[in-house]
């Protein structure tokens, strides 16, 4: 079966405090995107072989890769060890905080649940994705929206009717999500830089994870005004622990013009996508 696996932004990520587990207490809200990459996957019947591999030559393709630990989760649970073939034709960029692999890893544990005949129920998929990743439940909901609560993976669906046009730009580096956190309680914010919560119809948006993010990656601040002073742009922020910046526009073709734009100006080194948010 193929699979669609969607990205994701924070329309807004709250810390509230260090938990006693060492993660950090959360409240955000994940949105789906159209942006996606496709998952093949396929149940060979008996054996143990796993077969994985990956469009991006940058991907693990390991027990690390969250894809491969889905599998693992999933056959450890129902006891039942086949073989498989996963294959991930990527569109998301690694280290992005646009959710790639946490997607990739809810789309084979759905996946493979249909494959075997459905022996998990959702409830049971969501335990197992909470153990993976703290994004990895929300991609297992059918909803376009998400709240998370807990370390992020306490999901409840959320009421989403607006689709946005968007455009998401990653520089040339990945930022890993721990040293984000852990940098986060000592951070300052960086003067002249606006990291007050933006007021939109559909909530406000704001990432506390920008403070720690913007002290070291320089370009990130000074993107995120350059896109504030854009006149399509409703509003513009990081996306779970970056490096994507996000900005949100009235209309599609405004999104595209403003893609065009970001690509003049940030050179040929970024990754830039004009998308929606999905339906």
């Amino acid at each position: 079966m193929t699979f669609h696996s969607p990205a994701k932004i924070n329309l807004w990520l709250r810390i509230l405090g260090k938990r006693l587990d060492g993660f950090h207490e959360v409240q955000t809200r994940l949105c789906r995107l159209a942006l996606g990459d496709t998952v093949e996957l396929e149940h060979l019947g008996d054996g143990t072989q796993v077969s994985l591999t990956c469009s991006d030559p940058t991907v693990p393709l390991d027990e690390s890769n969250l894809a491969m630990r889905a599998l693992r989760a999933f056959e450890n649970r129902t006891g039942k060890h086949s073989s498989w073939r996963i294959h991930l034709e990527k569109k998301i960029p690694a280290g992005a905080g646009l959710g790639g692999g946490s997607s990739n890893a809810a789309t084979v544990l759905s996946g493979a649940n249909q494959l075997a005949g459905s022996p998990l129920s959702l409830a049971a998929l969501i335990e197992l994705a909470s153990q993976i990743g703290s994004d990895v439940p929300c991609f297992l909901l059918d909803s376009p929206a998400a709240d998370g609560a807990g370390r992020g993976e306490q999901v409840t669906p959320a009421e989403f009717p607006w689709h946005l046009p968007l455009v998401l730009i990653k520089p040339p580096f990945p930022i890993p999500t721990p040293w984000a956190y852990k940098r986060w309680a000592d951070s300052k914010e960086i003067p002249g830089i606006l990291y007050a919560p933006q007021l939109c119809p559909w909530g406000v948006m704001v990432n506390d994870l920008e403070r720690p993010v913007f002290e070291k990656f320089i370009l990130l601040p000074t993107m995120k005004s350059w896109l504030l002073e854009q006149g399509e742009v409703r509003a513009a922020l990081m996306s779970g622990s970056g490096s994507t910046m996000f900005a949100i526009t009235h209309t599609p073709a405004q999104a595209a013009d403003l893609a065009t734009k970001a690509r003049e100006w940030c050179g040929e080194t970024a990754w830039i996508q004009a998308t929606t948010t999905a339906n």
